[in-house]
């Protein structure tokens, strides 16, 4: 293990790029500083919300 890394019950292991446009973008920092969270934790709260739909 790296010395300094966090010890987490849910390591985030996988790193994803996307290509977004700018007004795409903007409305991610728009939620972002609304919800005072970072851009991973709106796009994994997005990502929650679509599977929980799936399951309905």
């Amino acid at each position: 293990m790296k010395k300094g890394t966090k010890l987490t019950d849910n390591p985030k292991d996988y790193m994803l790029r996307v290509r977004m446009d700018k007004e795409t973008v903007e409305k991610l920092d728009k939620i972002c500083e609304v919800e005072s969270a970072s851009r991973s934790e709106v796009v994994r709260n997005g990502i929650e919300e679509q599977y929980q739909k799936l399951k309905k």
